[in-house]
């Protein structure tokens, strides 16, 4: 781990050049050899890196078992960019042990995933504790919205066969103190918003007055989307009936994380989350819309800025939809309510950018919910919690179109102030080692109740 937190492997959305940089190869021989030099204790185990032409390498490790259920273990090895605020002595590709605790871009977000699958498969082989046949899958484009995998899925569908438990080690935890299940992921519609008035810059001591600045244009519109006074997403097309039974788990995991649900993000002194009621913030999370503006064009840096009435303002939104809402539905809402009759007659477009979809899991059989709550209880000396993701994983989405009946095992170690994508990353690494404890269990108790079909 410590190894491949070195490699600047950025996800292709962030380096359009990633073959020619070759940081994806080093990183994808990294995580080959470790593995190959696993497969001995796990006989008749194979890997392939399966390359198809002009795609990011995929790492297909296939290991038999028994029964004839099949089991897919997800994970990836490509990363987020740097980012800037990294503490002063840590850095992206800077491994830094501390504790409990290995600071560095990747290491939790989720490069950990094959090296926990592959020890908890190693595990049962020491144990003699039979499994089902299985296939660990590592892509190589998951933070750029996973645009290979489908390709790869349908050109190995052979070896992934209809897969009857599918466990995904690319989610997060609401504390280190239980096991935490993801029932949800919310979708993702985005897209540039350009608002402009004027063909050049003009002084804004002569025009302010007359022209309409650009920037309130686009405040204007942006309330038309968003409530600035509490942050309430306005169409009511953008929002779903939560199921009651998400509802419960969400006041029971407000209930076990009490005031973490906001004091794990790193707000400013004084600063208060968006209500005080911790239920509501899970669900507003999790299944309720929510915008942000991720990046602004058009304005100079505040040393830069002369008295110009600018010409445009461009804006990046960013809009986190619901579970079961359709996001290319949304995006075509946000479209329509953006553009029509535009304030002044200002030229407004809107451009969608990227759609993800979200998911939704299918309720747990019960031996896969005993199996938690005894892995869990056993592991980390507590039940084991359930809360959605406010994030996207598009690979869980096409996964759980395409294979139906399958159980889903969603987890991961991105708890309190891991933070991914951010500065200052860690993996927590008693947390990585637990989960993987967990997943052998599950693994055990999937081929147990096999048998007993």
């Amino acid at each position: 781990m410590v190894e491949y937190i070195k490699i600047p492997n950025k996800s292709p959305a962030f380096d359009p050049d990633w073959a020619a940089h070759g940081y994806m190869v080093e990183a994808v021989a990294l995580f080959e050899r470790w593995a190959r030099a696993k497969l001995p204790s796990l006989p008749g185990a194979t890997l392939e890196v399966v390359r198809l032409p002009g795609r990011t390498p995929v790492i297909v490790i296939d290991v038999p078992g028994e029964g004839e259920n099949k089991v897919l273990l997800y994970g990836h090895l490509d990363k987020q960019p740097e980012m800037v605020g990294w503490t002063e002595g840590y850095g992206p590709w800077i491994p830094r042990l501390e504790g409990d605790k290995l600071y560095g871009r990747g290491g939790a977000d989720d490069g950990y995933a094959m090296f926990g699958a592959l020890s908890a498969l190693m595990a049962l082989k020491e144990q003699v504790v039979a499994h089902a046949p299985c296939v660990i899958l590592i892509e190589a484009c998951e933070e750029s919205g996973s645009y290979d995998l489908p390709h790869y899925v349908d050109h190995l569908a052979r070896r992934i066969g209809s897969p009857s438990l599918v466990v995904c080690l690319d989610s997060g935890c609401g504390n280190y103190d239980q096991l935490w299940m993801t029932t949800s992921l919310r979708g993702m519609s985005s897209g540039t918003l350009t608002v402009e008035v004027l063909d050049e810059g003009v002084h804004s001591g002569d025009a302010s007055g007359v022209v309409p600045s650009s920037f309130r244009i686009l405040r204007r519109l942006l309330s038309r989307l968003e409530d600035e006074e509490t942050g309430a997403i306005r169409p009511a097309e953008l929002y779903v009936q939560v199921p009651p039974e998400r509802v419960a788990q969400a006041r029971s995991a407000s209930a076990a994380l009490g005031n973490a649900v906001y004091t794990k993000f790193p707000l400013k002194a004084r600063m208060s989350p968006m209500s005080e009621d911790l239920t509501e913030l899970v669900l507003n999370r999790t299944w309720r819309p929510q915008l942000a503006v991720t990046g602004i064009d058009g304005l100079p840096a505040p040393t830069d800025a002369g008295n110009v009435l600018l010409p445009s303002t461009v804006a990046k939104l960013s809009l986190r939809l619901p579970p079961t809402l359709d996001s290319a539905t949304a995006a075509n809402i946000v479209r329509t309510l953006l553009e029509k009759d535009p304030p002044y007659g200002a030229r407004v477009a809107f451009e969608p950018e990227s759609n993800a979809v979200g998911w939704h899991a299918p309720a747990l059989s019960p031996w896969l919910q005993r199996s938690l709550t005894r892995a869990s209880e056993t592991v980390f000396g507590a039940p084991p919690a359930y809360m959605g993701g406010g994030g996207t994983i598009p690979f869980m989405a096409m996964l759980g179109e395409k294979f139906p009946r399958a159980q889903f095992v969603v987890t991961g170690v991105l708890g309190p102030h891991s933070n991914a994508h951010g500065p200052n990353e860690f993996l927590h690494i008693p947390t990585g080692k637990r989960v993987s404890i967990v997943i052998a269990q599950v693994l055990a108790d999937h081929h147990a109740q096999e048998g007993r079909c």
